[in-house]
């Protein structure tokens, strides 16, 4: 935990709320083998005063994230358990990913992807490069993509109510004279999409790239990410096109399945 006045890398001190990393120390202090702490206890493990560790306590307690313990003791609630699921998820995503996207890339010779759903588009969270000499390193890990464009993102428009009907009351931004601006185009294209089980992109996002994705589903059958494979958009095309889509969807139910699917 970082001091107050060691704040991580390229982070501003003045952008840091120290109350924040407080109450983050605070928190810190529970342990499998001490779930339950006194305010005496919080207040040796942290180093701060009695005064100031009750104030957090009490602002976290009433925030949800604490409550009160046996006696005069206290202890997490399951907020913080929820929220540490979703990141657990997430890496058991990225592991049960991994022969499926390196399975693509190894057969096709381009790009496989693995995007999930982020609050500002689909965000890429792993890729495989494929020996195809002609690369697209446009889309890394951490890229960001408007959902309207390109397989991935678009696929999770199609299985996703919540995120169609939040994406399409925007105005939706040009990215290539092949991208869908228009509503009530882009919702057909969504709705074929959804029948088929996948999504191609030709040129929408970027010039000569072409791609295909198809969605996983998680244990409870809600979207959870995206698998796809992109390249030069020459190579999306005939009977390499139907391989193609055959490998990404197949990849997609199989990881779907080991997510309990």
């Amino acid at each position: 935990m970082a001091s107050d006045d060691q704040e991580g890398p390229g982070v501003d001190p003045k952008n840091v709320v120290v109350s924040v990393l407080k109450a983050c120390q605070l928190m810190e202090s529970f342990t499998r083998e001490r779930p339950n702490l006194t305010l005496a206890d919080l207040t040796a493990a942290t180093g701060m005063n009695k005064t100031t560790v009750h104030r957090l306590a009490a602002t976290l307690i009433q925030a949800g994230w604490l409550t009160r313990g046996e006696g005069a003791t206290y202890r997490l609630t399951m907020r913080p358990f929820r929220v540490g699921a979703v990141a657990l998820a997430e890496l058991s995503l990225r592991s049960e990913a991994v022969p499926f996207l390196r399975g693509l890339a190894d057969r096709f010779g381009d790009t496989a992807y693995l995007m999930i759903p982020g609050p500002d588009g689909a965000v890429c969270v792993d890729i495989f490069q494929g020996n195809n000499p002609v690369r697209v390193n446009t889309v890394g890990v951490g890229t960001v993509l408007p959902y309207h464009t390109a397989a991935g993102p678009v696929v999770m428009l199609a299985f996703s109510a919540e995120l169609r009907e939040r994406w399409l009351a925007r105005t939706l931004d040009q990215y290539t004279s092949h991208t869908l601006v228009d509503a009530a185009t882009l919702e057909e294209r969504l709705e074929k999409i959804a029948r088929d089980g996948y999504a191609i992109s030709e040129e929408d996002y970027l010039y000569g790239v072409g791609a295909v994705a198809a969605p996983v589903f998680d244990a409870q059958g809600e979207l959870a990410a995206t698998l796809s494979l992109g390249g030069v958009n020459d190579g999306f095309r005939g009977s390499r096109l139907l391989e193609i889509i055959e490998g990404v969807t197949s990849s997609a139910r199989q990881l779907s399945s080991r997510l309990g699917h």
